[in-house]
């Protein structure tokens, strides 16, 4: 089994999808924090692409722990957040503000004119840091291109580049790590 977290509009094939958003493609209408309609050690991965920064940074422990959870051993985990060093890599080079206010703050409309924003940013370290914390392990960078590579319409935030679909010659402003429970 094979969950796709916090998914929004995107759909991935063989996916169950988990949001507490209202799409007709959502499985589980339910906050992703609380996957306890799933047996521990039931799912063979998690696929979480820019979900984790809407945790505030002090409960993020707990998520993952949850996540972990439902894991099997040797289950993966793969996540993507938006990736501060590069986004102040992108704003130094560009001196542009609002090309970072977006990914840095990612507000996003749930529904019923309600809205939540981005609570905590990461960089490599900081999220290896957590990761292993909770006792993850094997943690390494995972490549849009490989894992996406049978999805070849599929777009969402683990693709991010500046500027906006440069993917060719742009920075690519996502942390896209996974690893192992």
């Amino acid at each position: 089994m094979k969950l796709h977290l916090g998914c929004g509009k995107r759909y991935l094939d063989g996916y169950i999808h988990v949001d507490i958003a209202d799409f007709e493609h959502i499985d589980y209408k339910i906050p992703v924090d609380d996957l306890s309609i799933f047996k521990s050690g039931e799912v063979d991965e998690i696929y979480a692409s820019h979900v984790l920064e809407y945790f505030d940074r002090s409960y993020v422990i707990t998520v993952l722990k949850e996540w972990k959870r439902v894991l099997k051993p040797g289950g993966i985990l793969r996540l993507a957040v938006p990736n501060f060093s590069t986004l102040v890599e992108v704003y130094q080079s560009s001196k542009d503000l609002s090309s970072i206010i977006g990914p840095l703050y990612g507000k996003w409309d749930i529904g019923d004119q309600e809205f939540i924003y981005h609570k905590t940013v990461y960089d490599e370290d900081s999220l290896n840091i957590l990761l292993k914390e909770v006792g993850f392990k094997n943690i390494k960078i995972w490549d849009w291109k490989d894992f996406f590579k049978d999805y070849k319409d599929f777009d969402d935030h683990s693709q991010a580049y500046y500027p906006h679909m440069q993917k060719n010659f742009g920075i690519h402003i996502s942390l896209n790590l996974q690893c192992e429970k």
